[in-house]
């Protein structure tokens, strides 16, 4: 079975075709700037090249269609013919209360995902798109969605209730729902089976973090708690995201800054976290390569990065009342031998112990906890597309 997986930004798209027998990426690649003049497609072979065409794709229909083109493409592409997909598996950011797993796309599971836009404004019309793009130009396969937020469905009401009037949950569904399920939910059950062991007897924290972050806790294979919200810029600092913030100080910026309710999101989702600590980035590396320079509010961004991992890693372990095995991934956690670090030797109370020369890796399998150590501690890269694909394949 031949799957595509798409996931679809509001001005990218992002894509890879797998071969579900061998679970091997047979493509890959992705489109940017979709709506500008100067958007492009970035198709990385399979020897690791990466060839860049250039066209105009005003919207995603346009671009998707030049991803088809490509896959079938005379020099590059890797199917003869376009039937050869068998389905196509799209992530869907916010699925709300109303799914807790993937499902195949009906005009019902449609309108259902539009009724969840105003949850998530900047992501649902964009998944959308590709959802309708596909429709387009490839009407009788199959669509699946593959919600981030559906692993969290799971969590108990104590947990993802807010305390405001309750009549707000009933009236508008407010209440924390959490991100990067897909991923949360692939490096935990993954986890287990580097590790050999049992997913329903296991306490484990997954901390993805990267560009955005959270972490979650996951008891005996399934999510009861998880540090985004409503929407993914609670919890964590971030790349540019502010994570967890006093609402007290929320209006107090506001009126000082006369700001409407546009901005302030602006400034608590595209201008805090790292960037707005340091200055400089929302990228570690700039930040790395600052704090070398002597920079110190960029000394002040990382610390508190590594600071409200810790802590939330700590309180998740209070929730479960102990902790088996700690997971890191996404792009920092898979990527910085460093910040990994600093964060398990905040965590010694809990008997994780450091194993330095196992921790000096990057983007590899691998406990990185000494032999000694009481939790297990592993670096697993996630995979959010495979686990897509093997929902879409399930599912066809």
């Amino acid at each position: 079975m031949t799957i595509l997986v798409l996931n679809c930004g509001s001005s990218s798209i992002k894509y890879k075709l797998f071969d579900m027998e061998s679970k091997s990426v047979m493509a890959q690649g992705g489109i940017e700037k979709i709506g500008l003049p100067d958007s492009f497609l970035l198709v990385k072979l399979p020897n690791g090249e990466k060839v860049k065409f250039e066209k105009s794709m005003p919207e995603h229909t346009v671009g998707i269609q030049l991803i088809l083109e490509k896959l079938v493409d005379p020099e590059i592409g890797v199917l003869k013919d376009l039937k050869e997909i068998n389905a196509v598996g799209h992530r869907v950011v916010h699925g709300g209360e109303k799914f807790n797993k993937s499902v195949v796309i009906t005009p019902e599971v449609k309108q259902q995902i539009i009724e969840c836009v105003e949850l998530a404004p900047l992501h649902n019309p964009a998944n959308l798109k590709g959802i309708d793009a596909i429709s387009a130009t490839l009407p009788d396969v199959p669509q699946v969605a593959v919600f981030d937020t559906a692993f969290h469905q799971t969590m108990p009401d104590y947990a993802y209730m807010y305390a405001l009037p309750y009549e707000l949950y009933e009236k508008y569904a407010i209440r924390r729902y959490g991100f990067h399920g897909t991923s949360h939910r692939y490096v935990s059950a993954r986890v287990c089976e580097f590790l050999g062991v049992d997913p329903k007897k296991q306490k484990i924290v997954t901390a993805h973090i990267g560009g955005g972050g959270s972490c979650t806790a996951v008891l005996n294979g399934e999510s009861v708690d998880t540090s985004m919200g409503l929407t993914p810029v609670e919890g964590l600092v971030m790349g540019t995201r502010a994570g967890d913030l006093d609402l007290g100080a929320a209006t107090f910026i506001m009126d000082k800054e006369h700001m409407d309710t546009k901005a302030f999101n602006n400034l608590v989702n595209k201008q805090s976290g790292l960037l707005g600590v340091s200055g400089v980035s929302s990228d570690c590396r700039d930040i790395e390569a600052a704090i070398k320079a002597g920079n110190h509010r960029a000394d002040l961004a990382r610390k508190m990065f590594i600071y409200r991992v810790k802590k939330y890693i700590g309180a998740y372990a209070a929730a479960m009342n102990g902790l088996d095995i700690l997971v890191f991934t996404a792009g920092i956690g898979e990527n910085d031998p460093y910040i990994r670090a600093e964060i398990m030797k905040g965590l010694s109370y809990l008997g994780i112990e450091l194993d330095e020369e196992a921790n000096n890796v990057r983007g590899e399998e691998r406990i990185i906890s000494s032999k000694n150590s009481k939790v297990t501690v592993c670096l697993i890269p996630t995979d959010e597309e495979l686990m897509i694909a093997m929902d879409t394949a399930a599912l066809v």
